[in-house]
């Protein structure tokens, strides 16, 4: 019964084969105008995963509670002394938080009132002593440098200096270190190149740590999931932001960007990198197999032709279900492309083989639709049942691309036993004057006929001897920030340490 369906159908789309392309058309053309106005995406990763679930309930709580685990961006101000960074980093700060379009939040932790009346707790005890100590011997060349801070106060701090090595209350090595910063950063100034002098440098006695020089910036930017880099125009804005300042030349400080915005933006944008030219070098790909297996431009465009409007009603109907698709199930159009053209190379290679041994184009369609048809028929339906089955599953985006996939191999297996053999009829290619094949692989398949029984028993033995190591499969996330600005762990106490 199916062999005699399928060959009424390729005699009837073969009779009336205009009509059928005429109405493939149509549909194409109106999917083609609802993918254009209806085309959405969405890269909210946390809609990924089922909200019923328990664990993810608690994760959803736990979000709610911190909510500036999520969706955050931190910016990373460098400077070469403690005092640059924190200009830097204020000046940045104060220009960013007017923007409300772009950002809901802006934090400073380093300039939080905890911070700046109790930062100094936030040391370790030895750290702390010796710091207060040496703030308490500075004090009168404190109030002298608070009264003028200018190279006159300077100087007068530095003859106090030299009075006190007078009345042995310093020796020469406890000036060493002031004089040499002093001397360093005025021979800078003399030479013309960008110089930077720090008190803080100068009060603690020893080369500031790494934290000293880097001051931290929360950010809440305004998300758009509606774009494949969803954080893109706040990234962009704080990195336009950080130029027009000229944070670079006024404080000599470097701004970087990390945390989970920029990092999840970052992946996504391998998605657009090389896009154009992974997508060319696919087509050449395809078309070197159709022109091996076909070896017929018409062949070839009958069958492209097919795959393409089955591509963009599978766009429509997958919009239509989903209402917009996640970073997963995109990936529907790469899975339809690679397995309904092995739908077009099944159908169209017997079809040549039936076309050799019969010349009539008609007869030789209905054939193959008569003796491919139910292969291809198992095909899809298999095929289709194995994507279906993803619908289940409580991770949505694989679920989405199951639903899509699974209804977009029914479309190429029906635009394969219906458009392409009346596209076939319309082109009328030439007909076959030698057998199919490649003579030099007859020995293989001779071979594997007369051993056909050996080599199914030990694929079997194979694969279920292989089906135990499932159980040690196990699945994790890389956590990679390559080719992110930073990435970099703050702590509290960071935080703490740099706020005095």
């Amino acid at each position: 019964m199916l062999k005699a369906t399928l060959a009424f159908v390729a005699r009837f789309c073969t009779r009336y084969a205009w009509s059928v392309i005429a109405i493939a058309a149509l549909f194409a053309l109106l999917s083609g105008a609802y993918v254009t106005r209806h085309f959405a995406i969405d890269t909210d990763i946390n809609k990924l995963l089922s909200r019923d679930l328990p664990w993810r309930q608690q994760e959803l709580a736990f979000s709610r509670a911190f909510p500036q685990r999520l969706g955050t961006i931190f910016a990373v101000v460098d400077a070469p002394t403690a005092e640059l960074a924190s200009q830097a980093s204020a000046a940045l700060a104060q220009t960013l938080l007017p923007q409300k379009d772009l950002f809901e939040t802006v934090d400073e932790p380093a300039s939080s009132p905890l911070f700046v009346r109790n930062g100094l707790l936030f040391l370790p005890a030895e750290q702390l002593e010796n710091v207060i100590g040496a703030l308490t011997e500075a004090k009168p060349l404190i109030q002298v440098l608070q009264t003028d801070p200018s190279l006159r106060g300077l100087a007068r701090v530095v003859s106090f200096g030299l009075a006190g090595i007078e009345i042995d209350r310093l020796t020469l090595d406890d000036m060493t270190r002031p004089l040499s910063l002093v001397a360093t950063t005025l021979e800078s100034v003399l030479a013309v190149r960008p110089a930077s002098f720090s008190w803080q440098e100068l009060m603690r006695g020893k080369a500031p740590e790494p934290s000293d020089l880097r001051r931290f910036i929360q950010i809440r930017p305004v998300l758009d999931y509606g774009a494949l880099e969803p954080g893109r125009k706040a990234t962009e804005a704080i990195r336009q932001t950080a130029a027009d300042l000229k944070l670079d030349t006024l404080y000599q400080a470097r701004v970087r960007l990390t945390g989970p915005v920029p990092i999840q933006d970052e992946e996504f944008a391998t998605l657009r990198e090389n896009a154009a030219r992974n997508m060319i070098g696919t087509l050449v790909v395809v078309l070197i197999i159709l022109w091996l297996a076909l070896k017929s431009p018409k062949i070839i465009l009958a069958v492209f032709v097919s795959i393409s409007v089955g591509l963009v009603l599978t766009a429509a109907l997958g919009l239509w279900l989903v209402g917009a698709l996640n970073p997963i199930s995109i990936a529907f159009a790469v899975l339809f492309v690679g397995i309904g053209v092995d739908f077009g190379i099944q159908f169209s290679v017997r079809y040549r083989a039936e076309r050799h041994e019969n010349d009539d184009l008609t007869a030789a369609l209905v054939n193959t639709a008569k003796h491919a048809g139910v292969p291809l028929t198992l095909a899809a339906a298999t095929t289709a049942a194995g994507f279906l089955s993803f619908l289940p599953t409580a991770y949505g985006g694989f679920s989405e691309l199951g639903e899509i996939a699974g209804v977009g191999m029914i479309i190429a297996y029906l635009t394969s036993i219906t458009l392409l053999p009346a596209l076939l009829k319309v082109l009328s290619p030439p007909g076959e004057k030698e057998s199919l094949g490649y003579r030099f692989l007859a020995p293989v398949d001779r071979f594997s006929e007369r051993h056909r029984i050996p080599i199914i028993i030990g694929t079997a033995v194979i694969v279920f001897g292989g089906l135990p190591l499932l159980y040690f499969l196990q699945f994790g996330a890389l956590e990679d920030a390559a080719g992110v600005d930073a990435d970099l762990t703050i702590t509290v106490r960071d935080v703490g340490s740099v706020a005095h």
